[in-house]
């Protein structure tokens, strides 16, 4: 959070959430995200919600080569439904 304060021993034994906060607080937020990767594993969970809300929280088939068609489907559907939603941009010259 915005408040966030470093810990007692921040000074000589700083942990990982002490070296975060000091990051966000010279880079700024976006700067951390962009360095941390934290945009990518934000996406990785939306991505992954929307699998579980649309395909299911588990597979359906009972074997193995049925899963993995099973996943693919799921996967081009997916894709399908995120470059659908997903701005067009177009270059003016």
């Amino acid at each position: 959070p915005k408040t966030a304060v470093l810990s007692a021993e921040a000074v000589g034994n700083p942990t990982l959430r002490d070296q975060r906060i000091a990051a966000i607080r010279t880079g700024g937020r976006m700067a951390w995200q962009v360095s941390s990767g934290y945009n990518q594993r934000s996406r990785g969970e939306t991505q992954m919600g929307r699998w579980k809300m649309v395909i299911g929280p588990k597979l359906k088939a009972r074997s193995f080569p049925n899963q993995k068609t099973e996943a693919r489907i799921g996967t081009y559907i997916l894709n399908k439904m995120t470059e659908l939603g997903r701005a067009k941009f177009e270059v003016v010259a």
